[in-house]
């Protein structure tokens, strides 16, 4: 059998309401030497009947019990069988070229070991939103991957098998049970591992232009978590003082403050103005310099977190739907 040339790991859990558009932007891309590989996390909708309506032989699915998001990726990372690994998760959705570009990239570029692209932001019911993830695409630095993370979001990367296969570690209670991503934290695992990946072996990351991934968010879940997700990302650079002990001692200040900060736009597009309002003033005291490297986007964020707490939650999102949609 003809090895495919790029594996898609899609880690499923209770998303029937988004997973059959994910797999047709999969199904629909322009570069079809590919192997779909389904990950079966352990839901308890109807996701899985959805899946099994495709009649593709490139998609295979593979089922566990519950490990949750990093464990997930494992299982298809463990099971992809192409020199390339593109991650997708199940409520977003992929440009059709998407990966015949990214195929392009780094066929041409054997030094590169993550190629990534800018996102879309888009609401829960596919709108394209106002906003969008233009992240810096070249000279990659660890310290852009711990304060600014350039790859965004988890549907972003494309990555070389030989990379992944640089940071590999055993399952630390699972015998015969490999990992990539750290399957103890349910968020924050993705900079984790490109942190791992750049600092301890100096993977090259590199970006190609355009926005090739539509980003969903749903209001919903995101304001449920915010603090959640904080606690884990402060939980996530507890870790990586022992991974990267002098990026974090160098740049930790920082990347919390751009942490906190991009906390605050996300509870303003909640129209959460109280909490927005203290997650960047914490920020700024953890480190001042964002408002003089990225004066616009900070000030922007100050201003919006007073308007938000001005006007509360309900006339705040009214004045947002133009720009937030279904998300706000």
């Amino acid at each position: 059998m003809t090895l495919p040339r790029m594996s898609v790991v899609m880690p499923v859990y209770n998303v029937e309401a988004y997973v059959e558009e994910a797999i047709r932007s999969v199904l629909d891309q322009s570069f079809t030497d590919f192997e779909l590989i389904v990950v079966d996390d352990g839901g308890n909708d109807n996701s899985l009947t959805l899946v099994r309506g495709f009649d593709d032989p490139r998609i295979r699915i593979v089922s566990q019990p519950n490990r949750g998001l990093p464990g997930a990726r494992n299982t298809g990372i463990a099971n992809a069988r192409a020199p390339y690994v593109a991650l997708l998760d199940s409520d977003d959705r992929w440009n059709r070229e998407k990966l015949m570009l990214h195929y392009i990239h780094l066929e041409a570029n054997p030094d590169v070991g993550v190629s990534f692209s800018g996102s879309r932001l888009i609401d829960c019911n596919g709108n394209v939103l106002r906003v969008a993830m233009k992240p810096k695409l070249n000279a990659i630095t660890a310290r852009d991957i711990l304060c600014r993370n350039p790859v965004g979001n988890g549907s972003a990367p494309v990555i070389r098998r030989s990379a992944l296969d640089a940071v590999a570690f055993p399952h630390p209670t699972e015998a015969g049970r490999t990992c990539w991503f750290d399957e103890s934290f349910r968020q924050s695992e993705d900079i984790e591992l490109w942190v791992r990946m750049i600092a301890r072996h100096g993977i090259r990351f590199d970006g190609i232009a355009g926005q090739l991934t539509d980003y969903r968010i749903i209001g919903g879940a995101l304001s449920a978590n915010v603090v959640q997700q904080y606690a884990s990302w402060a939980r996530m650079m507890d870790a990586l003082r022992g991974t990267a002990p002098d990026l974090v001692a160098q740049f930790g200040d920082t990347a919390r403050a751009y942490q906190l900060r991009y906390l605050a736009r996300r509870c303003v597009q909640l129209g959460n103005g109280t909490l927005g309002h203290d997650f960047m003033r914490r920020a700024i005291r953890s480190d001042r310099r964002i408002l003089v490297q990225e004066p616009i986007k900070s000030l922007t964020t100050w201003a919006a977190v007073h308007v938000a707490r001005l006007a509360g939650p309900d006339r705040f999102r009214a004045i947002a739907r133009p720009y937030m949609k279904a998300a706000a």
